[in-house]
C-alpha cells in the first residue's frame, strides 16, 4: 500500500500506536487496539497471502482514528439570500421599482464542522455560515438539528454555531505548535455532499502566510485531499487529535490545502462563545514589508522584520514612543519575520497586557514597553490626498516637486524610467520624509537631494490614507 515508506517508519508508528493508542472523541471506549481476527475470504486464496505486519498495523491505526473521530464530526447545510444581478437593467433604479426591490435567489451550500462541548457548541468555518437564513445539522447517527450561529470572525474565517443536544461526543484538540513538516494528516469532512469522508496525506508546510485567503493568516499545508465541502471539518494527526481546520484549496493545483491552526483557533472560538464576537489587540501602526534595498537604506542586515511607516495619534505605539521608520524586529520576544507576522502576534495578545517591543533605529536596537488597547475603539486615519501641479524639470531621482499644504511637497510629476518610476513613486505622492529626515516644503527636500550619496535612498510618501517607504538607487 505504502512501497515508498521504509520499514523502520512503519515499525516506529506501530510501536508509537500500541504505546499511546489514539485520543479521538472523548467518549469512553473498552474496546483493545487492534483487533485480531482470521481474515474470512472467499473460495479462493487470497493473492498476497503474506502482507508485512507494520503495513497491516498502519492501516488499523487509520481505520481506528476513524472510527473514533467520525462521531464529532457534522455536516452543515445551509440556505441563504443571494441578491440577483441582472447586467442590463442593474443600471437603473427603475428595475427595483418595476419588480417591488431587490431580487434574491436561494443560496445552498455545504460545509463541516466538529462538536467541541457535549451541549452543543460546533466549531466551522465563517464562510460557511455566513449570511445564512437558516443551517442544519447532521451528526454521524443520522439525526438533524436546527442551528443558530453563537458568533463568527471573518478576519481568522472561524465561527462557532449551536444545536440544542447534550451528551454529544467532544473532538479532542491537539497542539498545532509542534508541528513538522512530514508528518500524517487526515481529513474527514463531506466533499461535495458525499457524507463522512476521510482523506489522508502529509503535513507540506507550516506557517503558510500572505496567501491572500485572510486578513490572520497562519496557514497549515497538506496534501491530504480537501474539496469543496471540507471547509470547517477537522485536520487530524494519527492520535485522532484536532490539529487544524480545513479551510481553503488552490484550485488550480491538487494536492494543496490549507487548515488554520487549531493554536491559532482556540483563543479565537473561545471568545466567540463567550461573548459572540473577538476583541483582539491593536497597536496604532501601519507596517509594510522589508525589501532588500529598504533593510540596506536603514542599515540592517536581513531584510526581516515591519516597517513601521506611520504611527496614529493618542495610540499604544506612539506612547511607547515608536517612531515612524522604526522597524520592529521583535514582540513580547518573539523574532519577526514579515508584517503579518507582527500583525498576528499582536491580535493574538491580551488588551491591557505590558509587551516588550524590539526595535531598531538608526543602526541600535532599542527595546520599549508597550500594552495594547482595543482594535475595536482604533480610529480611522484621515488625511488630504495631494494632488499634482504643473510639469516642470525632474532631479537627480526623477521627481518634479511643489509645495502643498500642510508639511512635505506632492509629487508633480516622475520622469520615465527613472529611480522614482522605478521605485513605484506616482503623480500625487506626498513626500514627508528623506532617509529619515522630515520635508517640510520644495526647500527642505532640494538640500535632501543635494545631500544624497550614491546608493540607496528610503523616501517616505503618503497616498491617500496610506503611509509608505519607497528605496530608490542612486547613481
Amino acid at each position: 500500500m505504502f512501497p515508498h515508506l521504509p520499514i523502520k517508519i512503519f515499525y516506529v508508528l506501530t510501536t508509537a500506536f500500541m504505546l499511546l493508542g489514539l485520543s479521538g472523541c472523548s467518549e469512553k471506549s473498552s474496546a483493545p487496539l487492534f483487533h485480531e481476527s482470521n481474515r474470512k475470504g472467499g473460495e479462493a486464496d487470497a493473492p498476497v497471502k503474506d502482507v508485512p505486519k507494520d503495513i497491516i498495523a498502519t492501516q488499523k491505526a487509520f481505520s481506528l482514528v476513524a472510527q473514533k473521530v467520525t462521531p464529532c464530526v457534522v455536516n452543515i447545510s445551509t440556505i441563504g439570500r443571494k441578491k440577483m444581478v441582472q447586467p442590463f437593467f442593474e443600471m437603473s433604479p427603475l428595475f427595483e421599482d418595476f419588480f417591488g426591490g431587490p431580487q434574491f435567489q436561494r443560496d445552498k451550500s455545504l460545509g463541516s464542522g466538529f462538536i467541541i462541548s457535549k451541549d452543543g457548541y460546533i466549531v466551522t468555518n465563517d464562510h460557511v455560515v455566513r449570511e445564512a437564513e437558516s443551517i442544519q445539522v447532521k451528526l454521524s447517527n443520522d439525526k438533524v438539528y436546527n442551528a443558530k450561529v453563537v458568533g463568527g470572525d471573518q478576519k481568522s474565517d472561524i465561527a462557532v454555531i449551536k444545536i440544542n443536544a447534550s451528551d454529544l461526543p467532544v473532538a479532542v484538540l491537539g497542539d498545532s505548535e509542534k508541528l513538522e513538516v512530514g508528518q500524517w494528516a487526515i481529513a474527514i469532512g463531506n466533499p461535495f455532499g458525499l457524507d463522512r469522508t476521510m482523506t489522508v496525506g502529509i503535513i507540506s508546510a507550516t506557517g503558510r502566510s500572505n496567501m491572500g485567503i485572510e486578513t490572520y493568516e497562519n496557514f497549515i499545508q497538506t496534501d491530504a485531499s480537501i474539496n469543496p465541502g471540507n471547509s470547517g471539518g477537522p485536520l487530524l494527526n494519527v492520535y485522532g487529535e484536532v490539529i487544524g481546520i480545513n479551510t481553503a484549496i488552490v484550485a488550480a493545483g491538487q494536492g494543496i490545502g490549507f487548515a488554520i491552526p487549531v493554536d491559532m483557533a482556540k483563543p479565537i472560538f473561545s471568545q466567540l462563545i463567550k461573548k459572540g464576537s473577538v476583541n483582539r489587540g491593536w497597536m496604532g501602526v501601519t507596517i509594510q514589508p522589508l525589501t532588500e534595498e529598504l533593510a540596506q537604506s536603514f542599515g540592517l542586515r536581513q531584510a526581516k522584520g515591519a516597517l513601521i511607516n506611520d504611527i496614529m495619534k493618542g495610540s499604544p505605539a506612539e506612547k511607547a514612543g515608536i517612531q515612524q521608520g522604526d522597524i520592529i524586529t521583535a514582540f513580547n520576544g518573539t523574532e519577526i519575520k514579515d508584517p503579518s507576522h507582527l500583525q498576528r502576534l499582536v491580535a493574538e495578545t491580551a488588551v491591557g497586557k505590558p509587551v516588550k517591543v524590539t526595535v531598531f533605529r538608526e543602526g541600535k536596537s532599542l527595546d520599549l514597553s508597550m500594552t495594547l488597547t482595543s482594535a475595536d475603539v482604533a480610529p480611522k486615519p484621515r488625511r488630504d490626498v495631494g494632488r499634482g501641479g504643473e510639469k516642470g524639470q525632474a532631479d537627480l531621482v526623477g521627481i518634479v516637486v511643489q509645495d502643498v499644504k500642510g508639511e512635505g511637497v506632492v509629487v508633480a510629476d516622475v520622469a520615465q524610467g527613472s529611480p522614482a518610476a522605478e521605485a513605484g513613486i506616482k503623480r500625487g505622492d506626498i513626500i514627508v520624509s528623506i532617509n529619515r529626515q522630515r520635508i517640510r516644503d520644495t526647500a527642505d527636500y532640494q538640500r535632501s537631494i543635494r545631500k544624497v550619496p550614491e546608493g540607496t535612498l528610503a523616501i517616505l510618501v503618503r497616498r491617500g490614507d496610506a503611509s509608505i517607504y519607497f528605496a530608490l538607487q542612486v547613481k
